[in-house]
């Protein structure tokens, strides 16, 4: 009897759901958090303002964050059961089109008529629905739109990313405030970069430089706008 050998592998793309929330989340914190202090702090030198306006991005974004994942990746899945009921439909209403058609899809991939015909009948004889949503529809258990984990997601590492550079508005003097959360949420930047990086086994520099050039960037705005009013005012 031939021995079945099973080769299991841990591919990455099953993170792809939670990790893209997480580092949006994340760093969506760290940069509208910090940038936002930086910009009152560059305003004013009152450091309960500061702290204020810091505060109150972070609950305004993380509730934001929240609700914005929820009703975009909603979206998302009202459009997936929307084409599973079209295709359940179709299935029921003329299966052997939607056989043929199957097996055009294995054609146009490489298989000979023969076998895309074969593989076909085996799959919908198996499971008709997975085997279209899959390969016709391109929805997997793995790719599929999960709202509630992306709004909780997204939520609390929002709420995480804004946390550190408001925790800096309680121990750091008021004039040495700018350039302190600059300096560490540009740091808070890379190490978010690498971890995502590294968890979604990309180029580590490449993300690493990429959110620090545009946090950068966010918060040099945010600090000139914010001195431009304060002196103006």
């Amino acid at each position: 009897m031939a021995r079945q050998y099973i080769h299991r592998e841990r591919h990455l793309v099953s993170r792809i759901g939670w990790l893209r929330a997480a580092v949006l989340g994340a760093n969506d914190g760290i940069v509208s958090t910090a940038s936002l202090i930086i910009g009152v702090a560059a305003a004013t030198p009152a450091s309960g303002a500061v702290l204020i306006a810091g505060a109150a991005a972070l609950v305004a974004g993380a509730m934001s964050m929240a609700a914005g994942e929820y009703v975009s990746v909603s979206s998302q899945s009202d459009t997936e059961q929307a084409d599973l009921a079209r295709e359940r439909t179709e299935l029921a209403q003329d299966i052997e089109s939607e056989r043929a058609e199957l097996a055009g899809i294995y054609i146009n991939r490489g298989l000979a008529p023969d076998t895309a015909t074969e593989v076909a009948r085996q799959l919908m004889a198996h499971d008709a629905l997975g085997a279209h949503a899959r390969d016709e529809l391109g929805i997997s258990e793995t790719t599929t739109a999960r709202p509630i984990q992306a709004a909780l997601t997204s939520a609390a590492t929002f709420t995480t990313g804004a946390a550190l550079p408001l925790a800096l508005v309680l121990f750091v003097p008021t004039r040495a405030l700018v350039p302190t959360v600059a300096v560490a949420s540009l740091a808070f930047l890379a190490l978010l970069g690498g971890i995502g990086a590294r968890a979604g086994g990309a180029h580590i520099w490449r993300a690493v430089m990429r959110v620090t050039f545009w946090g950068a960037l966010a918060m040099g705005l945010t600090a000139g706008i914010g001195k431009l009013v304060g002196t103006a005012v």
